[in-house]
């Protein structure tokens, strides 16, 4: 028997947790294409290649399935970021490296980012909660070297880390989705990484 279009071919038994890992990735390809309201269970077995009970043994309901989803892209983007700030102790280039950070996320993340910045489903608690998560998280990691550098107070220094975190996060999407968007990647993360260290360092560091 053939697979329909899209399905994956059906797989012998796997180990739990790489039974767990396909269920994400077929369930990532469908909510990204359709969103959280019009996917159903049903066209992510199908995807996966898996009947119902298999995938209702792994998540209880589509909720379930789209905040597992949902935490996988979270922690994924705030280590990404933290590892830009660790990769150098030089403020320019921890800037640069942050801006790609997220631009790479959106580039290479097969649509999770859409679940992460995009989502239809912020109404649900479970959800909102874990897309904050990444503006919070992601803003401390900055704030803190923002703090070490300025000597501002914690309430300064998270309203421009969360600034910065906002400029890039929504200038990655806006670029990755231009219809008429003919700029590398490489020269959009110059831009952006130029115009927000113009302004970040205006702020005097402390001695």
């Amino acid at each position: 028997m053939t697979s329909h279009a899209g399905e994956r071919p059906r797989t012998g038994r796997l180990p739990r947790s790489a039974r767990r890992a396909q269920l994400l990735d077929s369930a990532l390809d469908v909510f990204v294409a359709q969103g959280y309201h019009a996917a159903a269970m049903d066209d992510i077995a199908e995807r996966a290649g898996v009947s119902k009970p298999v995938l209702y043994q792994h998540f209880p309901g589509k909720l379930d399935l789209y905040v597992a989803l949902l935490d996988s892209a979270c922690d994924r983007v705030v280590a990404e970021v933290r590892e830009a700030l660790a990769s150098t102790t030089d403020n320019k280039e921890r800037v640069a490296a942050t801006t790609e950070a997220f631009y790479a996320y959106v580039v290479n993340a097969g649509g999770a980012f859409r679940l992460v910045f995009e989502s239809d489903l912020t109404s649900e608690p479970a959800v909102r909660e874990r897309v904050d998560r990444v503006t919070v998280l992601c803003g401390e990691a900055i704030a803190e070297v923002i703090a070490d550098d300025t000597g501002f107070p914690p309430e300064v220094s998270r309203l421009l880390a969360v600034a910065l975190v906002g400029m890039s996060q929504v200038s990655a999407r806006f670029w990755l989705q231009a219809p008429d968007n003919t700029l590398p990647q490489a020269a959009a993360v110059e831009l952006i990484s130029s115009l927000a260290w113009r302004g970040i360092r205006g702020f005097p560091r402390q001695e």
